[in-house]
């Protein structure tokens, strides 16, 4: 009986072997530009930062609102006569922006703030480049109404007042917290809307958010508001407090 020649087989030939090897990498399907993008490491830190703050869910909140801001962009609101008897209203699009700027201000906290703290970039970098993000992303919903007819003086004065209530959703998230974000920018509002307007119908000097697009002096206390709020925001980490709370 003669015994089998190991070499007879085609399969065990190198050249077997290698077409083997050739066919089953061509079976496999090719990576697509998309999926090696998810798999960047660097993104993947990107959308980790994001999703711990709870982003995607604020902004979808912040996008209804702005839906509706835009649906109701010819209305206005009067303002109540608190003090005079008063004829006195504003654009709904120039309120709807406090509304952005507390649900954005939100997502200033991490609940992985501690674990941030050990990161061998500098986190203030990257909270700096995150409340850029903010702006931009709050200035893009204040312009929704432009699609429903609203002036440009109108989006002037709208992305006046957000930029100056998200400078004091984040002065307030630093100084009590995320999740009392809203607090400072709703207690500026409330004064505003009911003693703003004097008797002669025209807003008072300190009720910034009232006044027409065209005032400068509003205008500089909306940008002084939202720096000395990015600067308390990105320079300093999360209240012991607040990461406590956390735990």
């Amino acid at each position: 009986m003669t015994p089998a020649n190991p070499t007879s087989n085609p399969s065990n030939t190198p050249s077997a072997s290698h077409t083997s090897s050739a066919s089953n990498a061509s079976a496999r399907p090719e990576e697509t530009p998309r999926a090696r993008l998810l798999r960047d490491p660097r993104l993947r830190a990107v959308l980790a930062f994001v999703r711990c703050r709870g982003l995607p869910r604020a902004a979808g909140a912040a996008l209804i609102v702005a839906l509706a801001a835009t649906a109701f962009a010819g209305q206005r609101v009067a303002v109540p006569e608190f003090r005079y008897l008063v004829d006195f209203s504003v654009p709904v699009a120039e309120i709807v922006p406090l509304a952005h700027a507390m649900v954005l201000a939100t997502t200033l906290f991490s609940p992985m703030a501690d674990l941030e703290q050990t990161s061998a970039q500098p986190m203030s970098r990257h909270r700096a480049l995150y409340l850029v993000v903010l702006l931009a992303l709050a200035l893009g919903l204040t312009a929704l109404p432009l699609l429903a007819g609203a002036t440009a003086e109108v989006f002037a004065s709208a992305a006046r007042n957000v930029i100056g209530y998200l400078g004091l959703g984040m002065l307030s998230a630093r100084l009590f917290g995320s999740g009392l974000a809203w607090l400072l920018p709703l207690a500026m509002f409330g004064p505003t809307l009911l003693l703003g307007v004097g008797s002669d119908n025209t807003p008072e000097p300190w009720a910034w958010s009232l006044h027409p697009s065209s005032d400068a002096a509003a205008a500089i206390v909306a940008v002084a508001l939202w720096v000395v709020g990015a600067c308390a925001s990105a320079t300093a980490g999360p209240r012991q407090a607040e990461r406590a709370e956390q735990n």
